[in-house]
């Protein structure tokens, strides 16, 4: 077939057998064994050339082999390993491209794989639940994991992307492709949040002239706000009590952050506060919330830990989310918060003096 070594190629390396006359003979052959449709005996011919040139002392040889073979399917499996077990300039375009290599040869690869090769493989265009486990459990740098989660075609379960952030979480290249991949779940997004108000706050108080005290109020509201923001409408009654779960157990899980996701209308972030704090059911926890008398709510809000004397904020703000509807325009949930702290103000005469300074300290903070 046309392509294959003729008896001009055998004689040139015969009476030249230099380095850039074997990369000239591996790049031919390489393309022909990819490019055409060979016979039996040549396909043969083919893979035994390959067999001696994977061994062959100058790299830019095997390289040449590997650039010309990394997506070829009937590359033999020897090869293929050879190849992929190779330095890096050689073995590079194979492990991410190969599809000869089985999850198993990849899984064994990683373990005792450089930074280089490992990321090669989190780039491949699929790459499975194991080979996945594998890489972030033996990464050797952020940069593995950020490939990896970064890559669509990784087939990432919530326990990858959990586990990702618990060895990762404090590198921002990793923390932004968590936050650039479709379908994040809510926990993981909180603790990103948390991780970088954290660290705002250090960064506050090393650079600025400021109070530790006002350092933490102003990384809390700034958390609370970007909590609020990751609660998309129509998100799962389990994934947000998962979300509620976590708060509560981080001690995040505060009243002004209940308020605040009430103001802009979220009320499936409110039943199941409520519905954690009082250790109930979300369904039973709606029954209640949702009791056409006033005592349903009265009732529930009791069982929780939530001051008592912000009831009646809760009350008011719950009563005016509920009949306070969308208008589907552009920035329509920063309207509708804006619609409801003000009706809120309207009827602080209802609420009490006791409550005033705190309530509307609070609602500044989230009209601002």
């Amino acid at each position: 077939m046309a392509g294959m070594l003729t008896e001009a190629d055998v004689r040139k390396l015969m009476t030249d057998p230099s380095p850039d006359a074997r990369v000239e003979t591996a790049t031919k052959v390489a393309k022909a064994f990819y490019e055409t449709e060979l016979s039996p005996s040549e396909r043969t011919l083919a893979e035994e050339i390959f067999r001696i040139m994977v061994r062959d002392a100058e790299v830019r040889v095997r390289e040449a082999l590997s650039i010309n073979l990394k997506a070829s399917p009937e590359l033999p499996k020897d090869v293929a390993l050879t190849l992929a077990r190779d330095v890096e300039s050689v073995s590079l375009p194979v492990l991410e491209f190969s599809s000869v290599l089985s999850d198993a040869d990849l899984i064994d690869i990683i373990q005792m794989s450089s930074v280089e090769k490992q990321t090669a493989m989190a780039k491949r265009s699929a790459v499975s639940g194991e080979v996945a486990d594998a890489l972030i459990d033996h990464s050797k740098a952020a940069i593995v994991v950020a490939t990896l989660v970064n890559n669509p075609g990784a087939a990432l379960k919530d326990a990858h992307l959990e586990k990702a952030f618990a060895k990762f979480g404090a590198d921002p290249a990793v923390n932004n492709s968590l936050v650039a991949r479709a379908n994040l779940p809510l926990r993981i997004s909180e603790k990103i949040v948390a991780r970088v108000s954290e660290a705002l706050r250090e960064h506050l108080l090393s650079h600025k002239e400021i109070s530790a005290e006002m350092a933490a109020d102003l990384v809390l509201q700034a958390r609370e706000r970007a909590t609020v923001g990751l609660l998309p409408a129509g998100s799962k009654s389990a994934d947000v009590v998962d979300l509620v779960k976590q708060l509560r157990d981080n001690r995040r899980l505060t009243p002004s952050l209940i308020l605040r996701t009430l103001c802009t209308g979220d009320l499936t972030f409110f039943e199941a506060s409520l519905a954690v704090l009082a250790n109930m059911t979300i369904v039973s926890a709606r029954v209640l919330i949702h009791d056409e008398g006033k005592l349903g709510l009265q009732s529930i809000y009791q069982r929780t830990p939530l001051p008592a004397n912000l009831y009646p904020a809760f009350r008011v703000a719950f009563d005016v989310a509920r009949e306070t509807q969308y208008d589907g325009g552009e920035n329509d949930r920063q309207r509708f918060s804006s619609r409801v702290i003000e009706r809120v103000l309207t009827q602080f005469e209802d609420i009490g003096n006791d409550n005033l300074d705190y309530l509307m300290k609070k609602l500044k903070q989230l009209a601002a």
